[in-house]
């Protein structure tokens, strides 16, 4: 399939299959207070306690969710993960108990890992180089506005039904996607390409995937920077409350800073082809490291408290090079690889989650109310994921071979 024969509808498609991980964690996210109002949870559930639930499932569904895709086809394991994101999304509204949530959390984020993984395989399968950077820059324009209006919509949803009515959206939302899978989408993965789900074979071809220096440092370098996002996610709401006593309006200047992102995203889909995804990504990586410097010394002078305007102009030029970054990363990363796109893509996806996930929660230990931990969060971040870049760009750019 060529750039000009993808749909806007299998763009459209790709996007919300996406962009389920995003709403299954913001949208909940103001009915908080009223879970562990009803289910009587202690300690109170937070942000990062529920985001954690969700992304430990999702560490065990990108495993093995991407080789099942190698082995059945893209279609059937991307099924297979809505079937297990329904079943846990059930569990979680019918929950009596804050451990049935917390089960169903998990069920969910186990399944949701099959939309996540199979759609970006589903594109290397279809495109190369800078075309499947340019298809998944789009996939993310459309997709980063959905972050945007979570938590909006989460409220809205829940007003008219309490924080049961969410989970029951995800669970319409979930048969709606898979109903428009089944009926629109070919399979991109055929038969003779495949290749059996053997535990021994999957070892193998795992470690020849990491023993390639390209991808090893991509993932550390997608890790680096998915850190720093998930670090501003997981204190957002604290941090405009501590800092500027920010409340009721958050939702606002979240979507404004996530904003960045999908501008980038959209003008990336369109440079990308004429400047290459390498020098693209090292303009982000640039750029993400001086927003982040200048954000540090707006801190410095300001004690910690920089002007409004200050923080959202630095945030927003951090988060457009962010917006740049994954697109580009996420394609440089899987450009090495054909038969094992599923696998490929596994790895990717929880390796830089690993990496993420303990780059944020060191830096978050650093959270005092100000602004300085994010600044150095995305100073670190740019910087030495640059360097893993130009370690991966040195390193054997040959495919990597499959082992049967």
């Amino acid at each position: 399939m060529t750039t000009a024969r993808l749909s806007r509808e299998h763009l459209a498609l790709y996007a919300l299959l996406t962009s389920l991980t995003a709403i299954s964690i913001d949208a909940v996210l103001p009915g908080l207070r009223l879970i562990e109002a009803e289910l009587s949870s202690a300690p109170a559930l937070s942000t990062q306690q529920v985001t954690t639930l969700f992304i430990f499932g999702m560490v065990f569904g990108e495993l093995f969710l991407g080789p099942i895709s190698d082995a059945v086809g893209r279609k059937r394991a991307l099924v297979m993960g809505l079937c297990v994101y329904a079943v846990g999304t059930i569990i979680a509204l019918v929950a009596g108990s804050l451990e049935m949530l917390v089960l169903g959390r998990f069920l969910q984020g186990v399944g949701v890992s099959g939309p996540k993984i199979a759609t970006r395989a589903m594109i290397r399968d279809q495109f190369e180089g800078e075309a499947m950077a340019r298809v998944m820059s789009f996939m993310f324009t459309l997709f980063i506005f959905v972050p945007m209006l979570a938590p909006a919509l989460g409220q809205a949803v829940m007003a008219l039904a309490g924080w049961r009515g969410m989970f029951g959206f995800y669970l319409l939302m979930a048969a709606l996607l898979g109903i428009w899978l089944m009926r629109r989408q070919p399979e991109t993965h055929p038969p003779e390409a495949r290749i059996p789900f053997r535990p021994a074979t999957l070892l193998r071809n795992g470690a020849r995937i990491l023993a390639s220096r390209r991808v090893a440092c991509l993932i550390a370098a997608t890790g680096f920077v998915f850190g720093a996002h998930l670090l501003y996610l997981s204190t957002a709401a604290d941090l405009f409350f501590d800092a500027y006593s920010i409340d009721g309006m958050f939702p606002a200047f979240f979507a404004l800073l996530a904003a960045g992102i999908g501008l980038a995203s959209f003008m990336n889909g369109r440079l990308v082809m004429r400047f290459g995804m390498d020098a693209m990504a090292r303009a982000g990586f640039a750029g993400m490291t001086g927003a982040g410097a200048a954000m540090l010394a707006s801190a410095i002078v300001w004690a910690g408290k920089p002007p409004l305007v200050v923080f959202m102009a630095a945030g927003f030029a951090a988060f457009f090079c962010i917006g740049i970054l994954f697109g580009n990363l996420n394609a440089m990363a899987m450009r090495s690889l054909s038969r094992m796109a599923g696998l490929g893509a596994s790895l990717i996806a929880s390796g830089s989650s690993l990496v993420a996930t303990v780059f944020a929660s060191i830096l978050g230990m650093f959270y005092d109310g100000g602004v300085a931990y994010l600044a150095v969060g995305f100073l670190v971040a740019g910087a030495v994921a640059y360097l893993l870049a130009e370690l991966a760009a040195g390193g054997d750019g040959a495919e990597v071979e499959a082992v049967q």
